[in-house]
């Protein structure tokens, strides 16, 4: 479960202060998989970010009773000097795993070829969220943040990955973003909108997404 309480954050852009979220409460359930809903700029990956502990809020808490992912797919964290093997060695020693196990998972599902052993810098951005999405699975998290994860590849890599997370979701929750209506109903059940600094909870995902819509015609 994650608890967001009287949730504010702000950014002081060229000398004006632009909130955007302002005093959120809501309740994530555990075990849920939750669509994120928002236009451009609204606060969808700032709050993500913010849920995994890479950002602070300007006021309010974030409370949790479970084990939350870093956003799945980033690869910002990876060292460019290291080579992709190296950097999950590394991954698998602060989260305590089996360093062989991870590393075949991760080189199996990247599908790297010869890239797995070159240092990240040569990566193309393609290529460093396919390992970072790779490392986001072979982890077991109670919470996987998830942005835009599943548009990165070619077709079989986006169904590869949408079949990896429909199996994590059997024993996880999720907080899911996607511009991609359909997407949304094929992988969540439950959605939150976020607008004008302020969020509703929905238990069904296609409330969330129909205040969505509604919400974007007034724009």
């Amino acid at each position: 479960m994650i608890v967001l309480e009287n949730l504010t954050k702000s950014f002081l852009m060229r000398g004006v202060r632009k909130t955007v979220l302002s005093e959120v409460n809501a309740v994530f359930p555990s075990g849920v998989s939750i669509g994120l809903l928002g236009r451009n700029g609204a606060g969808k990956s700032t709050l993500l970010n913010m849920i995994a502990g890479n950002s602070s809020p300007t006021s309010g808490h974030i409370l949790t009773d479970g084990k939350i992912s870093f956003p799945v797919g980033y690869a910002g964290s990876f060292h460019p000097d290291m080579t992709g093997a190296q950097n999950i060695r590394f991954v698998a020693r602060i989260y305590n795993v089996d360093t062989d196990e991870l590393m075949d998972y991760v080189r199996n599902f990247a599908d790297l070829g010869g890239h797995f052993n070159l240092p990240l810098r040569s990566y193309s951005s393609g290529m460093k969220s396919r390992l970072a999405f790779g490392v986001s699975m072979g982890l077991h998290f109670d919470t996987y943040l998830i942005d835009e994860v599943t548009a990165v590849g070619d077709a079989a890599f986006k169904k590869k990955s949408e079949a990896v997370f429909t199996e994590r979701m059997k024993h996880s929750g999720a907080i899911f973003v996607s511009h991609s209506v359909g997407t949304m109903r094929d992988m969540c059940t439950a959605g939150a909108v976020i607008d004008k600094g302020r969020l509703t909870y929905f238990d069904d995902i296609n409330e969330a997404i129909d205040r969505h819509v509604f919400n974007m015609k007034l724009s």
